[in-house]
């Protein structure tokens, strides 16, 4: 059963002016429970606003996106932001955490946000710490890691509240070759584990890990 299907997606910017751009054009996408796909294609064509659009973080112009068969241009901004917390993981390139915090209260903070009680909170959050490779390093500063380090512990802050499908937008970019490799094993353990996992890359290596290629240029589909 596809968890994700779009229906002539597009995203226009400027429409009808006279720069008008259009980033996305009339993408249909099905993505079945439990694929592992890379999304890839060079700069600026389009794949990261693909994993935008699909997250909901932003709006098509036109067509339809079915979240496991939820139609999502009918839910209000709350309705998508609570479809966000618990459908999604999400992992980023800039990694997005919040370095004043420890590595537990990282991961731990999406728990919280679901009024998880702080004692279960931790206790998840160590054992995700824990599954990452970072045992002993719960109280660290993210300050106090390497970039490596720190995209182990964005993904355990991804699975914090057990989504369906994690989404990981250049997620070995800022790294060296041998910790890109490690962040890639231990997301394509969690793919293994049943997770469905959709990864934008611009990197074939990485991309060739995947079990389905998705190659996008000027806004378009143009194989997979």
């Amino acid at each position: 059963m596809p968890v994700i299907r779009t229906e002539n997606l597009q995203k226009i910017f400027n429409k009808g002016k006279k720069n008008e751009f259009s980033a996305i054009k009339g993408i249909n996408l099905s993505i079945d429970e439990g694929e592992f796909i890379a999304i890839t294609g060079p700069s600026g064509c389009g794949k990261s606003m693909l994993l935008n659009l699909i997250s909901t973080i932003d709006s098509p112009t036109e067509g339809k996106i079915y979240i496991c068969e939820k139609e999502i241009s009918k839910m209000s901004d709350n309705e998508k932001a609570t479809l966000r917390r618990k459908i999604f993981g999400f992992v980023f390139q800039q990694f997005n955490l919040i370095n004043s915090l420890t590595i537990l209260e990282n991961v731990a903070m999406p728990m919280r946000l679901e009024n998880l009680n702080k004692r279960a909170a931790e206790e998840r959050a160590r054992y995700l710490i824990n599954q990452v490779g970072l045992e002993g390093k719960e109280n660290n500063k993210i300050s106090e890691i390497s970039g490596g380090q720190m995209q182990r512990v964005a993904i355990a802050r991804a699975l914090a509240n057990n989504p369906k499908i994690i989404l990981a937008d250049e997620p070995t970019g800022n790294l060296d070759s041998k910790s890109g490799v490690q962040i890639i094993e231990i997301l394509n353990d969690l793919n293994k584990s049943g997770i469905t996992l959709i990864i934008v890359t611009h990197d074939l290596n990485i991309a060739n890990t995947a079990r389905r290629i998705i190659k996008i240029k000027d806004g378009e589909i143009v194989e997979g």
